[in-house]
């Protein structure tokens, strides 16, 4: 076996590198104001932003240089708040006029051709806005799950030389075939562990995670916002969950409970500088 992805860091191979990631840059404005604010006052190292989402823009406007990737988005998922695709692509339209909100519709009438010229499209939008992409996610995990989809997503961290998210090897036996090694394979960097959300809400699950820290690079991602009445109306049920992210992080005890655990702080652009070397 060669180095750890630790040692090839210039880390010691036992030693616990965490990346705290926010998810959903771009969604509203109060999640904008709560990624930045995670970003600059709290513990988070790195946030992902939904190009296509209403506020992109305004975050793209915000943005001072912060380890920021593209969160490639072909769903969404909330009942009366829609956005599409930049492509205008029509395999990737629901009914209403905005990408599907499930899952199982994209994969159902999504055109892979379509898939990957909307996905390029946002990385290169990102970049033209001013973003140092710093790495890849897939919200809500649409391009990781299937094979199809998954050969998008790491044709796209090739071609522009970024690290990505990847679930733990566990979902492997859910999604039938073994994406870690075929990331590897094509030379993708991607941090050792990660456990999906199955809810809004990260407490309980960073808590859990960061209690039995493994050594190598562990990605804890959260959702934080602040509290407005947009966020309350966009998401009635999630949106104290997201803000609880925040208190999260930026209230010191996600930062008490890394120290106790002996974790270093890193970021995706430690992962992306090693995809460059």
């Amino acid at each position: 076996m060669g180095p750890s992805l630790a040692e090839r860091l210039g880390r010691r191979p036992d030693d616990r590198l965490v990346i705290v990631s926010c998810d959903d840059l771009g969604a509203c404005h109060a999640i904008n104001s709560g990624v930045y604010r995670a970003l600059r006052e709290g513990t988070a190292t790195s946030a992902s932003l939904m190009v296509p989402a209403p506020w992109a823009r305004e975050a793209a406007a915000r943005y001072r240089g912060e380890d920021i990737g593209v969160h490639l988005t072909l769903n969404a998922e909330h009942e009366l708040y829609r956005w599409g695709p930049l492509t205008r692509a029509p395999s990737l339209l629901d009914g209403d006029g905005g990408f599907p909100r499930t899952l199982e519709d994209l994969w159902d009438h999504a055109d892979l051709d379509e898939v990957r010229r909307e996905c390029r499209a946002q990385i290169e939008r990102a970049i033209v806005w001013g973003f140092d992409v710093s790495h890849l996610t897939s919200h809500l995990g649409v391009l990781q799950l299937r094979p199809e989809f998954f050969d998008v997503y790491i044709e796209l961290a090739v071609e522009f030389g970024l690290p990505v998210r990847l679930p733990d090897e566990s979902t492997e036996a859910e999604t039938g075939f073994p994406f870690r090694r075929l990331a590897a394979e094509e030379g993708v960097v991607f941090p050792d562990h990660f456990r999906a959300a199955r809810a809004a809400g990260s407490r309980q699950r960073v808590e859990a995670v960061v209690a039995e820290l493994a050594p190598g690079v562990t990605e804890l991602h959260v959702q934080p916002s602040i509290d407005t009445p947009e966020v309350r109306a966009l998401a009635p049920e999630s949106w104290s969950a997201w803000v609880d992210d925040l208190d999260l992080v930026t209230g010191g005890a996600l930062r008490t409970l890394l120290d106790r655990a002996g974790a270093h702080l890193i970021g995706y652009r430690d992962l992306h500088n090693l995809m460059r070397r």
